[in-house]
């Protein structure tokens, strides 16, 4: 007798259990996401105080400026390349924003406006020396990040004849410039400043974009296959370029939060750890160091989970130091994870 059913070949399909699994281990944030959680509940125990208003406002201060670069650098990293100049730029686009305010006598926005233009211009520079050369993103930046670094001591000193720059609450535009980038409000117990609100916009921002736009695409696919990419018309070298402006952008961001935070700026050197810093939590949320996979949620989730991780130790009287240990564990189970994760892509390469 017939059966009204065509014998299958092949193997069963899979559960819809299966299948929301695999949806969700094919997310870059899931890990990020669960390292979270881990981490949010340990240290909700060991430091009781991370559970009170003032320690949520603690955490958001480390997160909001490093989630907002760790999500430009993200993008970057999706498209296969690297800026370790972001730091740089953070501190030289503040450094040039306060003496163009101070000494120069500038009103605060066409001192903003020149910043970043300057900013841009950085963004420019890497970029096109990075797709018109073909010297490694990461050895370009590295550079930059020193010229950046010894123009902003030596010329700050020599222009300002000091190393800090005050008092800059008092140029024009400098209240409606500070209620933009340096408000904030009491909720609470504890002061919550605008720099999340900037950073939770953009995350939404650098999501939309990747996911939603010809630009995401040719992210993506430049990242994955640059040369196909190429081949097949995608704008490969432009794309690259604008992701290296975008990461300047966020660091004269960053820079301009802080300068309006605390009304002046001091000389200090620009830290490569900072710029590393932004790769290692990118790479916590998600992104592969070899391109063509990430996404900026599991950025600004991994942004967090340092921030936790970090005022946890703080509040819970640890040895600071044990910070960079956890941080080492977290980076090293994420390259496993992407390790797996880019396996897996080669195995089943998406179309």
């Amino acid at each position: 007798m017939i059966g009204e059913r065509l014998p299958s070949y092949g193997p069963p399909p899979a559960s819809a259990g299966r299948r929301l699994l695999a949806r969700a281990l094919a997310r870059p944030s899931l890990p990020a996401v669960v390292a979270l959680v881990v981490v949010v509940v340990f240290f909700g125990v060991q430091a009781p105080g991370l559970r009170s208003d003032v320690g949520l406002a603690g955490v958001l201060d480390v997160a909001a400026p490093l989630g907002i670069g760790a999500v430009a650098v993200a993008l970057l990293l999706v498209a296969g390349q690297f800026d370790l100049s972001a730091g740089a730029v953070a501190l030289a686009s503040s450094l040039l924003t306060a003496v163009l305010v101070g000494p120069a006598g500038w009103p605060a926005w066409p001192a903003l406006l020149v910043s970043l233009l300057a900013a841009l211009l950085v963004g420019v520079v890497n970029g096109v020396l990075v797709v018109n050369t073909g010297l490694p993103s990461f050895l370009v930046t590295l550079a930059t990040f020193l010229v950046l670094q010894g123009v902003s001591l030596a010329g700050f000193q020599s222009v300002s004849g000091s190393t800090q720059i005050g008092g800059l609450d008092d140029a024009p535009g400098w209240p409606s410039a500070a209620a933009v980038f340096g408000s904030s409000a009491v909720i609470g117990d504890a002061r919550f400043h605008v720099a999340v609100v900037w950073w939770l916009v953009a995350t939404a921002l650098a999501t939309w974009a990747l996911w939603r736009t010809k630009f995401g695409n040719a992210v993506f696919a430049g990242g994955g296959a640059r040369r196909a990419a190429r081949e097949l018309g995608v704008p490969v070298r432009r794309t690259t370029v604008a992701l290296f402006c975008l990461t300047a952008t966020a660091g004269w961001l960053i820079g301009t939060l802080g300068l309006f935070r605390v009304e002046g700026v001091q000389l200090g050197n620009a830290s490569l750890g900072t710029a590393i810093d932004f790769v290692v939590v990118a790479v916590i949320g998600g992104c592969l160091l070899t391109g063509g996979y990430g996404s900026a949620i599991g950025a600004a989730v991994a942004a967090l989970l340092y921030a936790v991780a970090r005022q946890g130790i703080t509040l819970a009287g640890w040895d600071p130091r044990w910070f960079q240990t956890l941080l080492g564990a977290l980076l090293l189970v994420a390259l496993v994870a992407n390790g797996v994760v880019r396996r897996r892509l080669k195995a089943r390469p998406r179309s």
